[in-house]
């Protein structure tokens, strides 16, 4: 299983590694070992559109070898389903977002040469398919097979999006909002934790609307107090959070759920108005401040993160200089900015005034130079103070151990180098009091 894109795709694909599991398939870290390679596609912006094609022609080699059978899913094999079979007919078989549950029989269809379950069909090039309604929720119950690491994993609690912003093309890949049931997340969450999972990081293509479309209302807080009963759970992070979407019960959860980390990730792509309606955002630059001035109210030590995006059509001068000024009144402990990807079928990609790629370069230049600069100025305030870590492993070269503190997703954020003349297992978590600083990491040593 080759696992591309964001961390929605890897719960996916660990789900479909725990369904071959159950069905006694082996699975190998090693392709040059496997009769049967999985590339779980992402199709979300050109430059990732890239990787996963890279990828597939690289995996197709491997069939001069042991290799029998190459199967793409995921969002590029959504979006280009017709094309695929035609453009790498290597591939042996196409799987969508909302079918990567028919795995088994997909690979079943491959070793029979026919496609005899109802929903595998072949394609015109004679290619097996397993393509379902966007709209269906694909959330079977299975165990697992936990790539990330062994203390720490991805719940997706919902899958698709309503929110129809202009630049993105999620909708018409992933379909629109459903929340996965609440007891079917305890279930998943029970049976991580008693794999020994201590933090659980909970994704969405947006979490805050979690059970509006089920329950008729907001449910996120109510599923945040039910996974904190779960013993063996120790931290829980939630991400991708809308502004205009995060309820005063959701606030309070910080302030009284013990095991919600003081952390939210909240994407607000830009701050000026104007272009937040172009984008067809739902919310504006008054609105994003008061969520904030709430988040900061509830829990004083919150770290906050957000994603930008620089360059969006229209975006001038004025606009740019106003979000670096929002930016530095704000002070993020963490962002993220992406230059604009014009993505056919959006109609984003067909507005008037699309920004230069080197103006909009130029703008992401300017907005991480001062992130850099907030940064570190942040991160000089915590010498001295003492954060709970997440161990993540050791460096020999260093002797130090690598860690994360609350204030740090896995992948996208910092680190925190420990020492310590104790020998630390990965997955504890641990006090530890900070001694040195830079821009993005930090130095501390063991209480």
């Amino acid at each position: 299983m080759v696992s591309l894109g964001c961390d929605k795709n890897l719960c996916d694909s660990e789900t479909m590694l725990g369904l071959l599991a159950d069905k006694g398939y082996n699975i190998t870290n090693d392709e040059t070992e496997a009769d049967c390679v999985i590339v779980n596609t992402c199709g979300f912006i050109k430059d990732a559109m890239q990787e996963s094609i890279d990828t597939l022609l690289e995996m197709a080699q491997l069939k001069e070898g042991r290799l029998k059978y190459l199967i793409a899913c995921g969002c590029l094999a959504e979006r280009f389903k017709d094309e695929l079979t035609t453009e790498i007919p290597e591939v042996d078989a196409v799987v969508g977002t909302t079918a990567f549950d028919k795995i088994v029989e997909v690979i079943a269809s491959l070793e029979q040469s026919n496609a005899d379950n109802a929903s595998i069909t072949l394609d015109k090039n004679g290619k097996t398919t397993a393509i379902c309604d966007l709209d269906r929720l694909c959330a079977p119950d299975t165990t697992r097979v936990i790539t990330s690491s062994p203390y720490m994993a991805y719940l997706k609690i919902a899958e698709g999006c309503n929110k129809r912003c202009t630049y993105c093309i999620i909708p018409r890949l992933r379909g629109n909002y459903r929340s996965v049931p609440m007891e079917k997340l305890i279930r998943e969450a029970v049976a991580l934790a008693e794999q020994g999972i201590k933090e659980l990081i909970l994704v969405a293509q947006e979490t805050t609307c979690y059970g509006l479309d089920i329950y008729g209302e907001k449910r996120l807080h109510e599923l945040i107090h039910e996974l904190g009963k779960i013993e063996g759970i120790e931290w829980i992070r939630v991400m991708y959070c809308y502004p205009e979407e995060i309820t005063d019960e959701l606030i309070e959860c910080f302030k009284t759920e013990s095991k919600l980390l003081h952390y939210i990730d909240m994407p607000l792509q830009h701050s000026e108005d104007a272009i937040l309606k172009r984008m067809g955002r739902k919310t504006d630059k008054a609105s994003i401040k008061s969520i904030i001035d709430k988040l900061k109210k509830a829990a004083p030590d919150i770290a906050i993160r957000t994603t930008l995006i620089a360059g969006f059509p229209g975006e001038t001068e004025e606009e740019h200089k106003a979000l670096m000024e929002f930016i530095d009144e704000t002070e993020f402990d963490r962002l993220g900015v992406f230059t604009y990807s014009a993505e056919e079928g959006t109609p984003a990609a067909i507005m008037p005034d699309q920004v230069p790629a080197e103006t909009a370069e130029r703008y992401l230049s300017e907005i991480m130079e001062l992130q850099q600069e907030i940064s570190a100025d942040k991160n000089e305030t915590l010498t001295g103070k003492t954060l709970p870590c997440i161990i993540e492993g050791y460096e020999p070269d260093e002797e130090v151990y690598v860690a994360r503190s609350y204030r740090d997703a896995p992948g996208v954020d910092g680190l925190v180098f420990v020492r310590s003349d104790r020998d630390l297992m990965s997955g504890a978590i641990i006090d530890v009091k900070i001694t040195e600083a830079s821009e993005y990491d930090l130095i501390g040593e063991l209480l």
